[in-house]
């Protein structure tokens, strides 16, 4: 068959219980008795079976789910991925009583995760990072945001954007890239952001634009990274080029980041330990997603949770990410990330699977394509072995895919 009469090819789930996440159809979108047409890879009906137009109901495949709970598959939208190494060692150290200044001053911490991700081609830097990949498309995810930041010169920050395009190559995966070179300041550029910013961010991403490897531009906006008014450069720079933006805001303090990003109608903010109603606010009014990290907050024993209650009252959106990186959140699993939400910080089950579904669709800006189930969408779906989606939240090391589907293909666990 020719690629276009295979883009025509029509599919049927039926026998299905879904939870589309449409806002429109109450908690979870849930549609009991229910049916998924698709026609090539776009979902072309999503709801009661009863309800499926004649013409669809004969398809060229048609799968009986048995009454098994589908999901719109899910989206992990804030990772570090592409790296080199690992920091195993500075963990052993530090549960042995070593400080991070005694780590940091023996080479560890990100300069030693900087000096690894160098020391590798973007082939290295591609095996590197596929194990992390699988293991989080096994859990039924089909779009992986991955950010830059651990190259911090022009070269190895587009060695990582460019290893992050090949795996979209070598996967059924949607990747999505951020350019994070204001991560943090190389030794060489100490005490002298200025200029790290002149010579190696703001060049680096104009290059990194030329050559299509940047979806969005993100910065680190704190005390120990880069202050409101070097990001501002960063983001007058981005608004130029015409890419959106996000940032890593109030994670340790409140500098006022994420209302700057919301004054430049940011994607999302993240981290947000430290975020103030005024912050939450301005999310809210410019439709800035809130994305919660709990495996940063985890890993590092915080004891300042973000605030949920503030972020609800003001109507800022939620989502919730992995946050994968070798430092603070050697997470791969974002149904584990869902657990954590709701242990730590109490999100609810609605806004635990919203979280990783259609709010992380609309923190990386691609809600018009994936991120629920319904007409016109990437047929990006999740089918699950569960009684109830409670389980997909509750369940502590278990995964009950049962299949993961990607623009209509058919991924078995």
């Amino acid at each position: 068959m020719n690629r276009n009469a295979d883009m025509e090819r029509s599919s049927l789930w039926r026998n299905v219980r879904l939870a589309t996440l449409r806002e429109d159809l109450g908690p979870l979108g849930i549609v009991e008795k229910g049916a998924v047409a698709v026609c090539g890879d776009r979902i072309v009906y999503a709801g009661a079976e009863g309800d499926l137009p004649s013409e669809l109901s004969s398809a060229d495949q048609v799968i009986d789910c048995d009454g098994r709970w589908m999901t719109p598959a899910l989206i992990d939208c804030h990772t570090h991925l592409v790296h080199g190494g690992n920091r195993a060692r500075e963990f052993q150290l530090r549960l042995e009583g070593a400080t991070y200044e005694e780590i940091a001053r023996a080479g560890g911490g990100i300069v030693s995760t900087v000096k690894a991700t160098n020391a590798l081609s973007v082939e290295e830097l591609v095996a590197a990072a596929l194990p992390r990949l699988d293991a989080l498309l096994m859990e039924g995810v089909s779009t992986v945001e991955i950010k830059s930041g651990y190259g911090l010169n022009i070269d190895a920050e587009l060695k990582m954007l460019r290893a992050a395009r090949q795996l979209e190559r070598l996967r059924p995966v949607r990747i999505v890239t951020s350019y994070l070179a204001a991560h943090a300041t190389p030794p060489e550029y100490k005490g002298r952001n200025a200029d790290y910013l002149g010579d190696v961010v703001l060049p680096g991403l104009v290059q990194a634009h030329a050559e299509g490897l940047v979806d969005a531009v993100d910065g680190f906006c704190e005390g120990i990274a880069f202050s409101p008014a070097e990001i501002t450069r960063v983001f007058d720079k981005a608004k130029a080029l015409g890419l959106p933006v996000k940032l890593h805001a109030e994670q340790l303090s409140n500098l006022g980041g994420a209302k700057l990003a919301a004054s430049y109608g940011a994607l999302s903010a993240d981290h947000l330990e430290y975020l103030d109603a005024d912050g939450a606010a301005a999310m809210a009014k410019s439709g800035t997603v809130a994305v919660l990290l709990p495996g940063a907050f985890y890993t590092l024993r915080e004891t300042q949770l973000p605030p949920i209650e503030v972020l609800r009252t003001a109507g800022t959106r939620i989502a919730i990410a992995t946050d994968c990186n070798p430092g603070t959140s050697p997470l791969t699993s974002l149904l584990l990330t869902m657990n954590m939400s709701a242990t730590l910080f109490r999100l609810t089950l609605e806004e635990c699977l919203a979280g990783v579904t259609r709010e992380a669709a609309r923190a990386l800006g691609i809600l018009d394509e994936t991120g629920t189930i319904e007409a016109g969408k990437s047929a990006d779906l999740a089918l699950w072995n569960i009684e109830t989606p409670a389980e997909l939240i509750y369940r502590i090391g278990f995964n009950p895919l049962s299949e993961r589907i990607f623009k209509v293909e058919r991924i078995a666990r």
